[in-house]
């Protein structure tokens, strides 16, 4: 689904929500005036059919888009296949269970480098998510799975990686982490010209469609030179989000924007007052 606006929300539930729910969290997106939010399954899948079902129709009744974060323990490069194996399922039990919520975007990080040559870890990696993606398709799990832009060089899933990958794989697109970007290249990728070039190599190597169907995260963020370290809120941080709000508005791009921001909803709110201000 390409929405026709760029959407602000949350990752996870907004801390002001008076419960924790998925459903409560839903609800209070839309009193705060907000458009997205991400359901974090980064602890493991936790939810079931009944309840999924519960989340899709109140999604559906506030007009609020859903995306859907994988657990964060996944490596589909790990030496130990039944670790990859488990990989694989956190991935396909995110999107059955993300599908049933009405999420149409599944983000996850892909792997590690460990001691293998990035183009050995670029090829398994591919390979995995291309028998996944033909699984979900025979099952009818309609869901973008979309490998996150991360934020360490240890971690597979630099820029160039992710959208070469995306681009050849069916129903796999881009989750591009600008906090992560800015953090993986030690305090770089953080100016209006850096922003643009960004959105410029998603639109050559993946045409204009991904610009119109995007799904970002941004906060602030501390980094060194191993590259992140943790988020930060953006007043509290040197993410330059006024240049990056006006790069999406300069390129017309529509999506989901997500505030992984410490203050989820506040730096929500803040980046959806800078980019109508613009």
């Amino acid at each position: 689904m390409v929405h026709k606006d760029l959407l602000f929300g949350t990752a996870g539930v907004p801390h002001s929500s008076a419960k924790g729910t998925t459903v409560e969290g839903i609800r209070r997106v839309k009193e705060l005036g907000l458009g997205c939010m991400e359901i974090e399954f980064v602890r493991g899948v936790k939810m079931g059919a009944n309840s999924a079902t519960d989340v899709h129709r109140t999604a559906t009744s506030q007009n609020v888009a859903l995306s859907v974060h994988a657990p964060y323990y996944i490596n589909l490069n790990s030496s130990e296949p039944e670790k990859v194996e488990a990989s694989i399922k956190r991935i396909y039990d995110s999107a059955l269970i993300g599908s049933i919520c009405g999420a149409r975007s599944i983000v996850f990080h892909p792997a590690y480098y460990q001691k293998d040559k990035p183009e050995e870890v670029f090829s398994r990696v591919c390979q995995k998510l291309q028998e996944l993606t033909a699984r979900m398709a025979a099952e009818d799990i309609d869901t973008i799975l979309r490998p996150e832009t991360t934020g360490k060089p240890t971690q597979f899933g630099s820029l160039d990686e992710t959208l070469s990958m995306c681009s050849q794989l069916d129903k796999v697109l881009p989750c591009i982490d600008f906090a992560h970007l800015h953090a993986r290249s030690n305090g770089e990728e953080n100016s209006y010209e850096e922003f643009t070039a960004v959105l410029e190599k998603v639109e050559n190597v993946l045409g204009r469609e991904a610009l119109k169907n995007m799904h970002v995260h941004i906060s602030g963020i501390e980094y060194g030179p191993k590259g992140e370290k943790n988020h930060l809120r953006l007043d509290g941080s040197d993410l330059k989000y006024i240049e990056l709000m006006r790069a999406f508005k300069d390129f017309r791009a529509t999506g989901l924007v997500i505030s992984e921001s410490p203050d989820n909803e506040g730096d929500a709110l803040l980046l959806k007052r800078t980019y109508l201000g613009l």
